[in-house]
C-alpha cells in the first residue's frame, strides 16, 4: 500500500501524522510512505531523518494525496484539500464531524472513506488515540489560564496559587474525563483551589480518591454550574460525547453573574463547544472578551507543543496505521473492532450514528464482508 503524510496546513498547527520510526516500520513491511517536503518542521523532524527511515519525499500534497492509497493526517482536511480527496481513498485523522456541517457535506462528497481518530473506541470502551491529545489539552488548559488570568491579559489579575494571606484562584473543571482529570491534576500543583463537576458519580468517587485535598468533586446539575461559576476565576470546559457535539452547560446568560476578568477556556470547542458563547480560536488570536469574561476557545491546543504532541500522537497511531496499511480497511475492520467504531463516513455515507442525528442525515451501518 502506499501512505502519504501531507504536511498540515490548518493555522498555527505545528503536528505531523507519522514520525521516522513509523516510516520505517511501514517501509520494512513492504509499504511505499510518501511525506511532504518540510512536513515534520514544525515537530523538529527533518527531511533527511524521514529519507533515512526509507521515506520518499515529494514536493506538494497533490502528489501526495494523488498517490495515496492511505492518507494519514492530524487534523480535519482543510477545504483546498475536499478536492485532492478522490473515490476509495482512505484518510485516517481527527475529523470532529459534529462541530461543522461543511466538512461533513463537503467529504461525504468526494467518495474517500473517514477514519477519525476520534471516534475509535479501545476494548474497554475507552479512546486510544483522543486520550494523548486530551491529556496535553488539559494539561495545557492549566498553563494558558495561568497566562490570561494576567491583568496584561486582560485576566482578573489572579496568581493561580496565591501567596500566603491571598486565596488562591477559585478553578472549576467541567467534566471529570481525560482533559478534566490531567487539568485538575496541574491546577492542583499549583495549590489553586480546584472543583471538578460531571454527572458521573463513579467517575467522581474515582476522582476523589486520587486527587490531593485541594480538588474536591460536585455532581454536574444546572444549579450547581450556576453556584460555581459565580466564583470562578477559571473555567475549563471539558465534556465530551464521542463523536457528538459537546452539550451546552454556560449559556450567555450566565456570563452575567461571572467576576469581570474571569476566563473560560473551552476545550470542547473542537466539537462544539459547551459554552454558548465560544467559537474556534487560533493560537495566533486566541481570546476574546463577552460580557467581561476572556474567552480562549483555540480548536487545536495541542498543535502549540507540536514536539510532545507528535510524539504522544503517533506512539498510539502507529499500530492501526500498520493495520490498515497490512489488512486493508475491509479486513481491518473485521478483525479490529476499533477500527470499526472509527469509519464516520464511507464512499459517500454517514456510518457514525452521532454524527448522522447531529444534522439530521441517513445512516448506514459499515459492515465489512
Amino acid at each position: 500500500m502506499i501512505i502519504g503524510v501531507p504536511r498540515e496546513i490548518k493555522q498555527d498547527e505545528y503536528r505531523v501524522a507519522l514520525i521516522p520510526v513509523g516510516a520505517e516500520e511501514l517501509t520494512a513491511a513492504g509499504h511505499t510512505v510518501l511525506v511532504e517536503k518540510g512536513a515534520g518542521l514544525g515537530s523538529g523532524i527533518s527531511d533527511e531523518l524521514y529519507e533515512e527511515n526509507g521515506a520518499e519525499i515529494v514536493n506538494s500534497a497533490e502528489e501526495v494525496f494523488a498517490r495515496s492509497d492511505l492518507v494519514i493526517k492530524v487534523k480535519e482536511p482543510q477545504p483546498v484539500e475536499w478536492a485532492l480527496l478522490k473515490s476509495g481513498q482512505l484518510l485516517f485523522t481527527y475529523f470532529h464531524f459534529a462541530a461543522d456541517v461543511a466538512l461533513t457535506c463537503g467529504f461525504l462528497e468526494t467518495g474517500a472513506t473517514a477514519i477519525a481518530y476520534e471516534t475509535l473506541e479501545g476494548r474497554n470502551g475507552q479512546l486510544p488515540l483522543l486520550t494523548p491529545m486530551s491529556e496535553v489539552a488539559g494539561r495545557m488548559s492549566i498553563q494558558e489560564g495561568a497566562k490570561y488570568l494576567e491583568r496584561p491579559q486582560l485576566g482578573r489579575g489572579i496568581l493561580l496559587g496565591g501567596v500566603p494571606g491571598v486565596p488562591p484562584a477559585h478553578i472549576v473543571i467541567l467534566g471529570g474525563g481525560v482533559v478534566g482529570k490531567n487539568a485538575a491534576q496541574i491546577a492542583a500543583g499549583f495549590q489553586a483551589d480546584v472543583v471538578i463537576l460531571d454527572v458521573n458519580v463513579d467517575r467522581l468517587r474515582y476522582l476523589e480518591d486520587i486527587m490531593p485535598a485541594n480538588v474536591n468533586t460536585l455532581y454536574s446539575d444546572r444549579h450547581n454550574i450556576r453556584a460555581e461559576l459565580e466564583l470562578a476565576d477559571l473555567v475549563i470546559g471539558a465534556v465530551l460525547i464521542p463523536g457528538a457535539r459537546a452539550p451546552m452547560l454556560v449559556p450567555q446568560s450566565a456570563l452575567k453573574m461571572m467576576k469581570p476578568g474571569a476566563v473560560l477556556i473551552d476545550v470542547a470547542v473542537d466539537q462544539g463547544g459547551c459554552v454558548e458563547t465560544s467559537h474556534p480560536t487560533t493560537h495566533s488570536d486566541p481570546t476574546f472578551v463577552v460580557d467581561g469574561v476572556v474567552h480562549y476557545c483555540v480548536a487545536n491546543m495541542p498543535g502549540a507543543v507540536g514536539r510532545t504532541s507528535t510524539y504522544a500522537l503517533c506512539n498510539v497511531t502507529l499500530p492501526y496505521a500498520l493495520k490498515l496499511a497490512r489488512l486493508g480497511l475491509e479486513a481491518a475492520c473485521a478483525q479490529d473492532h476499533g477500527l470499526l467504531t472509527a469509519v464516520n463516513i464511507h464512499q459517500g455515507q454517514v456510518t457514525n450514528h452521532a454524527v448522522a442525528e447531529t444534522f439530521g442525515l441517513e445512516w448506514n451501518e459499515f459492515l465489512p464482508s
